[in-house]
């Protein structure tokens, strides 16, 4: 019988000791993620805004994890590019989509059939940025202000022609369409530096750009520069009047930049990357980055993220309808 008992006892004790070997051994849960490479995909070219964004929280995100962060630039076809790459990839947080209004947001109102769902196949993380669209126009133009544009398109309805480089800014040339009652055509190119090049080289007559990009080639004399889309003046542009001082009352838009991860995530993988995108976007160094590109950080966790989401599809879809933009 005590043999017995101690056999029983030292066959506990090996449990217990294997238990608690185990125990130490790596498990991957969300207390160890991320524990390697984590790849960013974006849906447009290098330069950006979008791009920008991703490759300034891909360098706070390495810092904050000791893991490498890979940004990969996937352009074109109004985003499906990107999407189908992130959403065929493995859904264990380690690939992260950082997308924009267009992928997100427009996409949805601009197109009768989308290949993706940009709520339902996406699990939000955070927004990232906001930032006003800058109105720019060919250098050689006959026009120096955003009342001559208008004036000039007025006069030659079809003539004029607009570049945009996502869905996004299509929206905006058309609500340029709407609000200033003019007849622009929309002129596609695969992202906004080439919707950029192209008035700097004069093929199209105008672009709404991001502010960092309009205003580089301004100061060089490429492009003018007459109006951003915005309530307020932007720091790095003090010159540039508002659209409603320009002359069209009460035009807005905005660009802006989230992350998103496959709807398919583990919660807590999930959970842990906002987390994370959430800590950066309320350092203050993240604020003055973007307050030197014109831009605002936008903080907020998943929820928020979802909320905004849905309004701004909901508005979409509005100025498609009063626009009458035809859906793709």
């Amino acid at each position: 019988m005590q043999k017995r008992r101690r056999h029983f006892i030292a066959a506990a004790m090996g449990g217990c000791m294997l238990g608690a070997m185990l125990a130490g051994l790596p498990v991957a849960h969300a207390d160890s993620f991320p524990s390697r490479p984590i790849k960013f995909v974006v849906p447009f070219g290098p330069g950006s805004g979008t791009d920008t964004s991703a490759r300034y929280f891909a360098r706070q995100l390495q810092d904050l994890t000791g893991q490498p962060v890979v940004v990969e630039n996937r352009p074109g076809a109004n985003g499906f590019i990107a999407v189908k790459n992130v959403l065929s990839a493995p859904a264990d947080g380690y690939t992260v989509f950082i997308g924009s209004n267009s992928t997100l947001a427009v996409n949805a109102a601009l197109f009768k059939q989308l290949p993706y769902d940009p709520v339902a196949d996406f699990a939000p993380l955070t927004m990232m940025m906001r930032s006003p669209a800058m109105l720019a126009v060919k250098p050689q133009a006959p026009y120096a202000d955003l009342k001559g544009l208008i004036a000039y398109a007025k006069a030659n309805p079809g003539k004029a022609d607009f570049g945009a480089g996502s869905a996004g800014y299509q929206l905006m040339g058309e609500l340029l369409n709407d609000a200033a009652g003019i007849q622009a055509v929309h002129v596609p190119f695969k992202g906004a530096a080439e919707a950029i090049t192209a008035v700097a080289s004069g093929t199209v007559d105008y672009t709404f750009a991001e502010v960092t990009a309009v205003q580089e080639l301004a100061k060089d004399g490429r492009v003018k520069a007459v109006a951003v889309a915005s309530d307020k003046r932007v720091s790095t542009s003090p010159d540039v009047p508002t659209a409603t001082e320009a002359g069209l009352p009460g035009f807005e838009a905005y660009t802006w930049v989230g992350a998103m991860v496959s709807a398919k995530t583990p919660p807590a993988e999930t959970a842990k990357l906002a987390e994370l995108f959430t800590k950066i976007s309320k350092m203050d160094e993240t604020r003055g980055f973007y307050e030197r590109l014109g831009a605002t950080p936008m903080t907020g966790g998943p929820d928020q993220m979802r909320t905004f989401q849905k309004n701004e599809i909901a508005l979409w879809k509005r100025i498609v309808t009063k626009a009458q933009v035809p859906q793709q």
